[in-house]
């Protein structure tokens, strides 16, 4: 490939509106710097690590692979730096996972195959290819040269970038190609078992906030969405001055059975009727969600917030309810609290009086803040709610 030509198509995949993370490993390295010499590569690129050695591989993928260059290893990372590139990406973005592992020329000769596996993976779509070369027909420059030419068209189909690429593989090398498309059901069930961690639905037509990447998040079952769950939303978003407005919803319940794909995708709808974007996790817990949307504000009621800062909740353990506060404070989380109506009474718990109660260090306490009584107070419940119809 000329290098007018892999300008164009890196320009077309900057262009793009996906953002991707890219985990390369024994090869395409060239590939880094055909997308980073191109202006506008921080609208693609979120995150690129390569991880060299075995221990790398290790802590990357978090377990020890059957075969650090395979087909299966390259899936894996893939499937994890998609993940990675949903936690890092702006809310509703497309976003794309790429794995690469090679095994090409070194320094040593090779045993077996000079080959390289490469894979991508987007909200729909698993596609992995394995490229066996001609081996000693190459320097070791001239192999990672051809891989970062596939690597580069991997991301332009993925990014459905059009993109012509004349083959650079000879007629004895091989290539084999496989793909795998997953609906939404699909893709339900594989954040339900913790394949992956969230799946957004951006049905907001606020095109102004597509670039905040703090997220303002108000959780709960939201059976069903109510009207004060989308006043308090709205108060929080005006007190918190700017962020990315998100309803969330775990279909993971710390003391029920999962919500199945059918429940979830019926909840999903409340939040299309309403034009209000709405998150899919597997995280039951807000010491979680935070590792997940980490410099997130949460949107909380009074009797939530009185949890989280009760040892009661942590096994009775001051210490570690203390370590977990301070691990959230120290990714940028917040609460926002709000007072909630409890059988016919307003509770309106003052956050300083509860941390009082409680002897919480002065060191968590600028994590919460209060939403004014006159700003909002929640007189309605999706319990009460599902109980006056019946349900």
């Amino acid at each position: 490939m000329t290098d007018a030509c892999i300008r164009t198509v890196v320009e077309a995949i900057h262009a793009c509106p996906t953002q991707a993370v890219l985990y390369l490993s024994g090869g395409a390295s060239q590939a880094l710097g055909m997308l980073m010499s191109v202006p506008g590569a921080s609208n693609t690129v979120l995150e690129a690590v390569v991880p060299y050695t075995r221990m790398s591989m290790l802590q990357l993928l978090g377990k020890i692979p059957s075969n650090y260059c395979s087909r299966k290893t390259a899936e894996t990372m893939a499937l994890s730096a998609y993940n990675r590139a949903l936690k890092l990406s702006r809310p509703g973005a497309p976003v794309l996972g790429v794995g690469f592992t090679g095994s090409l020329a070194s320094s040593r000769p090779k045993l077996g195959d000079h080959r390289f596996h490469l894979s991508t993976r987007t909200s729909d779509q698993l596609w992995v290819s394995t490229v066996t070369l001609s081996k000693g027909s190459r320097i070791r420059e001239e192999e990672d040269k051809v891989s970062s030419h596939l690597l580069l068209k991997a991301i332009a189909n993925a990014c459905k970038v059009p993109a012509t690429f004349i083959s650079e593989l000879t007629e004895s090398e091989t290539s084999d190609e496989r793909e795998q498309q997953f609906n939404e059901d699909q893709e339900l069930e594989q954040l339900i078992i913790g394949d992956i961690c969230f799946k957004v639905y951006p049905f907001s037509s606020d095109t102004q906030l597509f670039n905040e990447e703090r997220k303002i998040i108000l959780s709960g079952s939201f059976n069903p969405l109510h009207d004060g769950h989308l006043k308090l939303l709205e108060v929080a978003t005006s007190i918190c001055g700017n962020g990315y407005p998100c309803f969330e919803l775990s279909a993971v319940n710390a003391d029920k059975p999962p919500l199945t794909v059918s429940q979830t995708k019926d909840r999903v709808k409340q939040f299309e009727k309403v034009g209000k974007t709405v998150i899919i996790s597997n995280q039951p817990y807000f010491y979680k969600k935070a590792e997940l949307f980490p410099g997130s504000a949460f949107v909380i009621g009074a009797d939530t917030a009185a949890r989280l800062i009760n040892p009661k909740y942590y096994d009775g353990d001051y210490g570690k309810m203390l370590e977990i506060l301070s691990r959230c404070k120290n990714i940028g989380c917040t609460f926002l609290v709000g007072g909630r109506n409890v059988d016919g009474v307003f509770k309106r718990i003052s956050i300083l009086q509860v941390l009082e109660d409680f002897d919480i260090p002065e060191v968590v306490r600028d994590m919460f803040k209060s939403i004014p009584a006159d700003s909002f107070r929640m007189d309605i419940s999706s319990s009460e709610i599902r109980k006056n119809h019946g349900m």
